[in-house]
């Protein structure tokens, strides 16, 4: 088939150990790095819904929201002020994740997210305590450089910690910790904007100190992985961490593999520019490809933008708020969902299957839109059973992203690198996600505004061409070792002719 098969490790391998109590107690602990991005998603939309808010420091797009009802509907909320707060964050992520990576690799994978808790911590202080604009920024910026710490080493940890038959679902947690958090912030957000004086907009963003703190605690507590303990010299003590993980004392080929890896990577001075060379083509296209759709499919603007992006549609207040709480508790329970299907069904089918439902969901939101608001963005009071139609196919789109694009995105990019690039090319998919998310946000309610309900077929036109990329380029990567990887691409149609043949694609010298 186009896009490769379901395949065994490489060299026909198949590492022992099991899923151990310590695995797993350590992969869920590792997690937790998503709740501080996955909280500052939700808790970012929420609060420039809240009327207080937007009064104390975006006084112009509150006149236009809230006192002027001959306000196009598509264009209240139209403010590069108010975006520069959402999206600051995720240019200083960008610049974050390449300091990040040379941390990653010199110190290892715990250092890198302890460094994330502790940034993150820093910018929930400046928001929740907040007298203006700039103090916003700045913490938004502190925010934006722990996000940067923490995603590129949580997943490479996931990834690295899980034995590769249940490598899927345990580096999914990391996006099940995500969506927690946007859950969390949306209930939160509800809860506090009921407070009498105004100032429950404080709770929210000081709010983000409590998923900090338990990532910095966590983090604290956890080993690194053998594959850091190696790649910084430490043998003995790798071999032991591998024992305990695997639940097995039988460990040896597997930590040959790992110590063949790091070898190869210690000949590698300029990681990026070893990147660059024709035989990492492949994963070089999918560390920029996979993270550039992810934001493509237009759900984090979706997500962080919800409550106002609910009120533009003519909801209430309360409803806009209640309504993000709903989309963020399917996005939750529908990445529960991927956690099981995914080392069953695999990458290919999850991604097309979400594929698919998103563009159906993203077609029949336009046409609702269309109906009620024209391109004139008149605003009209929404009946209760159309505005839940609305919601509706909101929900069944973000569970469609919950199972494919949203854990995927993360997963497969932190499996499909050996060892030599590991570090440079998490950096690059961090950096190309935060770049993109970044650009998204800045001109989200731009394009609303200009686009009106074209903005969900610009989407849905996206979402067809990443699920064709995908059909025809990426080759399925479950139940695959982690440092067997490379083999998938010699026998894929397309990307062969980038691996030569001559090429020792696995750790030990042997030919796949």
């Amino acid at each position: 088939m186009a896009g490769g098969g379901d395949m065994g490790p490489s060299n026909g391998r198949k590492y022992p150990g099991k899923l151990t109590r310590k695995v797993l107690v350590t992969c869920i602990v590792a997690a937790m790095g998503g709740l501080i991005f996955g909280y500052d998603i939700g808790i970012s939309g929420g609060v420039t819904s809240m009327a207080p808010f937007l009064q104390k420091f975006f006084p112009q797009v509150y006149r236009k929201q809230a006192l002027d009802a001959g306000t196009n509907q598509y264009c209240k909320f139209n403010s590069q002020t108010l975006t520069m707060f959402t999206s600051s964050l995720y240019l200083a992520a960008l610049l974050s994740s390449f300091v990040a990576s040379a941390v990653t690799r010199k110190y290892g994978r715990k250092p890198s997210m302890l460094s994330g808790g502790i940034l993150f911590l820093i910018g929930a202080a400046f928001n929740g305590a907040a007298v203006n604009v700039a103090m916003l920024i700045v913490g938004r910026i502190f925010l934006g450089l722990g996000i940067g710490f923490a995603n590129q080493s949580v997943p490479l940890y996931l990834s690295e910690t899980a034995p590769y038959k249940y490598r899927g679902a345990l580096n999914i947690g990391f996006q099940m910790s995500l969506t927690i958090g946007i859950l969390a912030a949306n209930v939160l957000n509800f809860l506090f904007a009921k407070i009498e004086g105004g100032w429950g907009w404080r709770l929210s963003l000081g709010g983000a100190a409590v998923p900090a703190l338990i990532f910095i605690a966590g983090s604290a507590c956890l080993p690194d992985t053998p594959n850091s303990l190696i790649e910084r010299g430490n043998h003995e003590q790798a071999k032991e961490q591998l024992k305990k993980i695997r639940g097995i004392d039988r460990v040896d080929e597997e930590f040959n593999d790992l110590v063949a890896a790091s070898e190869v990577s210690g000949k590698v001075d300029n990681p990026w520019a070893k990147l660059l060379q024709r035989k990492y083509r492949p994963q070089l296209t999918f560390a920029v490809l996979i993270p550039f759709f992810q934001q493509l499919t237009g759900m984090n603007v979706i997500m962080f933008y919800a409550p106002v992006l609910f009120k533009t549609l003519g909801f209430g207040d309360d409803a806009a708020l209640m309504s993000a709480v709903i989309t963020g508790f399917v996005n939750c329970v529908a990445t529960l969902a991927s956690i099981v299907s995914v080392d069953r069904l695999g990458r290919r089918f999850l991604f097309l299957e979400g594929g698919t439902q998103m563009f159906l969901c993203q077609v029949a939101t336009t046409v609702l839109i269309a109906l009620k608001f024209g391109t004139s963005g008149n605003s009209v009071d929404l009946p209760k059973w159309y505005a839940g139609l609305v919601v509706f196919f909101i929900c069944i789109y973000v569970s469609g992203f919950a199972w494919s694009w949203g854990p995927l995105g993360w997963l497969v990019p932190s499996e499909i690198f050996p060892l030599e690039i590991r570090s440079a090319a998490q950096s690059i998919n961090v950096s190309v996600n935060m770049l993109f998310t970044f650009f998204i946000a800045q001109v989200f309610l731009a394009m609303l505004c200009g686009l009106k309900f074209g903005l969900f077929i610009f989407f849905a036109f996206w979402v067809v061409v990443m699920s064709i990329v995908i059909k025809l380029f990426l080759p399925e990567t479950k139940g695959i070792p982690i440092e067997e990887m490379a083999g998938v691409w010699k026998t894929h149609w397309f990307w062969k002719r980038y691996v030569a043949e001559d090429d020792n694609t696995t750790p030990n010298g042997g030919m796949v």
